[in-house]
């Protein structure tokens, strides 16, 4: 059976992130192929279904899945949620320091303080490890004006999130096969956050990692979740 998975970090990642993920894919006789926003060197790029793909996995990790375009959802048959939701920011009181945060964090972009930022966040995103076990990404590579331009429109595209993915929601209806994964130490998707996304889709299938964070660092993820393909195509 030809299988095929897209995937999409989020927002500070690259496409690099996911070298693991395409080497036990390949053992397996998939694909992989994994869309990028260009926040550093790599050029940006949507991932795109192949023409005799008969199984086509969705992949996204944080803000990835809000990434993806909605046509891409339309063909999916199966898709994976990693330490994401659905609205970022609580409603109401709860979410008032969060967004503080986060306009906080577009201040910085905006008056050059970019790198020092996305270090203090990507200590968060490894927490409980340390941010130097994450793979490489733009902030080794060297985030230019361009870069800094795609990290501030993600940004606020992340503190608008409100809902489900517009390609996802439009899946529901033809019950399309979602698996959460969701990490109870996680740094940057609040509890609240996600909280919401289980009760948006009661269907899914959630796996939570205990002593894991935001980063999915040493909770074995990539084989797990290969695992729940598999089973879902036997």
């Amino acid at each position: 059976m030809s299988v095929q998975v897209l995937a999409m970090h989020g927002w500070g990642g690259d496409s690099r992130g996911w070298a693991p993920w395409g080497e036990l894919a390949a053992r397996r006789g998939w694909r992989l192929h994994a869309g990028e926003r260009g926040y550093g060197a790599l050029t940006p790029q949507q991932p795109r279904w192949g023409a005799s793909s008969q199984q086509r996995i969705l992949l996204g990790h944080s803000l990835g899945p809000h990434l993806l375009e909605p046509s891409l959802w339309a063909e999916a048959t199966a898709a994976v949620l990693l330490a994401s939701f659905a609205g970022f920011v609580p409603e109401g009181r709860a979410g008032r320091p969060l967004r503080t945060a986060l306009n906080g964090m577009a201040a910085q972009l905006e008056h050059g303080d970019g790198p020092a930022m996305l270090a203090s966040f990507l200590e968060r995103v490894a927490f409980p490890f340390r941010s130097s076990d994450l793979p490489e990404g733009p902030l080794q590579q060297g985030i230019g004006a361009a870069g800094t331009a795609r990290l501030l429109e993600d940004l606020q595209r992340l503190a608008a999130t409100t809902g489900l993915p517009e390609g996802l929601r439009a899946a529901l209806p033809r019950r399309l096969p979602v698996l959460i994964v969701e990490a109870e130490d996680d740094q940057i998707v609040c509890a609240a956050s996600r909280a919401q996304l289980r009760a948006l889709l009661p269907e899914a299938t959630v796996i939570s990692l205990p002593r894991a964070g935001h980063g999915l660092l040493g909770a074995g993820v990539p084989a797990a979740v290969l695992n729940w393909i598999a089973d879902g195509l036997a």
